[in-house]
């Protein structure tokens, strides 16, 4: 290795001949961040359970800490989280790194909002590039005192005695503006109102409800009244569908026998990938299971299916964001073409999702075309061959796209090497073990980067 090199992680990815298995993905990487946060300013005692350890929820552990709340695991993988109250915490000794987790620094800035203390939080280089005004502007509304470098990272959330309510239309359909402003609610003085412009993901007001604060709903608008004090309780963190959302695409265009995965979370604002699959003709069976708690789960079991191309209907967007990526390769699979839009908040996510999924599918031989909010693909399905080259992919460090192209390789003609797949530890830490457990040919190495 020279001088002007660094080591990475790379994939090495052959094509497999099927895939059978059943298997449970880890815990909901949102609800596991909140878990957290809310047990963190509760009264009394919160207690854990299917927490997901990964980078970006212990980067909200360790931030908590610092802060002083005490939190505990018991030798069962229970966390224990002692509660501050709504006025206990304390200024920390230094910066709070958030990693790679850009939930968790948005979501920190209404948790913070309020306090009596300035805080510093900052994050990875990939962190740092992204986009932190569309909170810090309605927050200032309230009276929040926030600074950004040129709108991103770090962010200072300095001292503020009072807050006042907001009513506050989202210009974007974002679940972490909205949870970042109903914790900044919280410690706001009147009810507060944040009306969306399309359906969100509402982890953050069920999860308001467990901990026995009301929180209304009106049309498109989420009501909440501030000074409302939040008690101790049990959450049991659901299977993330997120982390499912792979394997679904995985069952679904391979050979073989199918994949059965258990209790994962379906929280009708995450499943929008579920019935965009559903539309594309994918065979899957839903098995509600009981829930526990607020969100509701399944076994979903996956067989080998025959893929049309669909124009993805615009409601189903914010309710697949995260899974895009991974449906671009269904689309990639299918027969016919595939037109997505509305989607133009891939642009701010770990990395510009949709021009590097458009390099990644182009590297591969896909035909598509790269629009400002999309993306349109011309499939072909298993009758016409592989719907992959061999190849290389640059993932640029983004944990889903990496994945989305190790699901690639079941369609391939050859081996595909996903090059920077270290930060797939941040929300999907055992996803090469899961992958070899159902068939998949996944080998993990170490690559020298030149010049970085």
């Amino acid at each position: 290795m020279n001088a002007t090199s660094t080591r990475t992680r790379q994939w090495l990815v052959n094509p497999a001949d099927a895939l059978a298995g059943e298997i449970s993905v880890p815990g909901d990487k949102s609800i596991s961040h909140r878990a957290l946060m809310f047990g963190g300013i509760a009264d009394g005692l919160t207690r854990i359970a299917g927490f997901l350890e990964s980078e970006d929820c212990r980067a909200t552990l360790a931030a908590l800490q610092s802060l002083g709340v005490l939190i505990e695991r018991s030798s069962d993988g229970e966390v224990r989280v002692h509660g501050a109250g709504p006025e206990g915490l304390r200024a920390a000794a230094g910066p709070l790194d958030m990693g790679n987790a850009g939930t968790a620094m948005r979501l920190f800035m209404g948790l913070l909002a309020g306090r009596r203390f300035d805080s510093t939080l900052v994050g990875d280089a990939s962190l740092t590039r992204r986009p932190m005004e569309r909170v810090a502007a309605p927050l200032r509304r309230m009276g929040a005192r926030i600074e950004t470098r040129d709108g991103r990272p770090p962010v200072v959330v300095r001292a503020a005695d009072t807050l006042r309510a907001i009513d506050f239309e989202m210009p974007v359909a974002s679940a972490q503006v909205k949870s970042a402003v109903l914790l900044a609610a919280l410690q706001a003085r009147g009810t507060s109102r944040v009306v969306e412009p399309a359906v969100t993901r509402d982890h953050t007001e069920r999860m308001l409800r467990a901990f026995g604060v009301a929180v209304g709903r009106d049309g498109a608008g989420v009501t909440l009244a501030g000074g409302q004090a939040l008690r101790g309780t049990r959450v049991d963190v659901p299977g993330d569908f997120s982390s499912a959302a792979f394997f679904l695409v995985a069952g679904a265009i391979a050979s073989g026998d199918g994949l059965t995965l258990r209790g994962v979370g379906m929280n009708p604002t995450r499943t929008g990938l579920l019935q965009i699959l559903s539309a594309m003709g994918a065979d899957i069976h839903v098995q509600p299971v009981a829930a526990a708690g607020e969100e509701p789960r399944a076994d979903l079991r996956v067989r080998p299916s025959a893929l049309r191309g669909i124009t993805v209907p615009p409601h189903l967007v914010p309710l697949s964001i995260d899974e895009l990526p991974v449906m671009f390769i269904a689309a990639a699979c299918a027969e016919g073409v595939t037109d997505l839009s509305g989607a133009e908040e891939l642009r701010v996510k770990e990395s510009d999702r949709l021009a590097v999924m458009a390099a990644g599918l182009a590297a591969l031989g896909v035909r598509h075309e790269l629009k400002p909010d999309g993306m349109r693909i011309w499939g072909r399905p298993r009758t016409d061959g592989p719907a992959f080259q061999g190849g290389r992919v640059d993932s640029h460090g983004d944990h889903r796209i990496a994945m989305s192209f190790a699901v690639a390789s079941l369609r391939a003609a050859g081996p595909l090497a996903v090059l920077d797949t270290a930060n797939v530890a941040t929300s999907f830490p055992p996803f090469v073990a899961l992958a070899r457990a159902v068939g998949m040919d996944l080998e993990e190495t170490d690559a020298d980067v030149p010049g970085a």
